[in-house]
């Protein structure tokens, strides 16, 4: 898939999807559907017009070049969103983007998107243009809930990582390069390969979890070690089942797949590695189905 940024596109007809598509869930995959051009911008409009209310995101950009990339899009485009970018109006994003820069024969969008300064256009201004065919998109429902990054999010933070994971259309994933622990894990058996999240993205709540790291089964803890009281803020730590070998500097994707527990304090450190194996066992079992 080729990625260009909109100063650089190439002048030639497209079907464009716009929309930010944090997550590339089913409902932002319903919207794209039929598109050979994503249109997106970067970073997310909230974080330079009202930084203090940008979410965390559920994807890197990276990860979001990959997801769109395995939909089958031929371009992704990318709009480097400004405070300038902002002041320009809808029917100004409208002739100098879409039907300009893009040469847009089709738009596609979902019926809540808004776009223009202080977010005056929608998909009735976009229907009303004879430059290129509208597509507007009804909300995906699953399970009688609509499908949103909002939701997802907050399921994510909860550790409901398996319902996350069925809105999404793909597993959660967090990555990072692994990072020099405090080598605990390894005394107890248990060596660890972590990675401290990234503050803009969001990340499971504290609990454990099973999952694959780099494709291999994997348990994965996610908080602050409360028995040993680190006070060093939150880690991820994998135990990789079945693997030897030292991951420090490489990069690791964890894929979450079921929350087993929450995080919690045990009373000696026998107790933790006890509740380890256990964990260990039970994420075996599920990454083996």
């Amino acid at each position: 898939m080729k990625v260009t940024r909109l100063d650089e596109a190439e002048a030639r007809p497209r079907q464009v999807a716009v929309g930010e598509f944090d997550g590339v869930h089913l409902g932002h995959r319903e919207v794209i559907r039929g598109s050979d051009t994503v249109l997106t911008f970067e970073p997310h409009p909230l974080q330079v017009i009202r930084p203090e209310a940008a979410p965390k995101l559920l994807t890197s950009l990276e990860r979001k070049i990959e997801l769109l990339e395995g939909l089958g899009v031929e371009e992704l485009v990318l709009i480097e969103f400004d405070r300038a970018f902002a002041q320009r109006s809808a029917q100004e994003f409208v002739d100098g983007v879409l039907a300009g820069t893009l040469q847009a024969t089709r738009v596609s969008v979902g019926e809540n998107f808004r776009f223009g300064h202080k977010a005056a256009g929608d998909p009735a201004l976009l229907a009303e243009q004879d430059a290129f065919e509208t597509r507007v998109t009804r909300l995906v429902e699953i399970d009688q809930e609509i499908v949103s990054s909002t939701l997802i999010r907050h399921l994510i933070q909860l550790g409901d990582v398996e319902r996350a994971n069925r809105l999404l259309g793909d597993p959660f994933q967090l990555r990072g390069t692994v990072v020099e622990g405090d080598r605990r894990g390894r005394t107890l058996g248990y060596p660890t390969a972590n990675l401290v999240p990234d503050e803009a993205l969001v990340y499971p709540g504290h609990g454990v979890y099973a999952a694959y790291a780099n494709g291999r089964p994997a348990a994965v803890s996610v908080g602050v070690r409360p028995t040993f009281g680190t006070g060093r803020g939150v880690l991820v730590e994998a135990f990789l089942i079945n693997f030897e070998g030292d991951l420090y500097g490489t990069e690791l994707r964890l894929d979450f797949v079921r929350r087993l527990r929450g995080e919690r304090a045990f009373p000696t450190v026998d107790a933790l590695v006890e509740q380890m194996g256990k964990d260990v066992a039970e994420a075996a079992s599920v990454t083996s189905r």
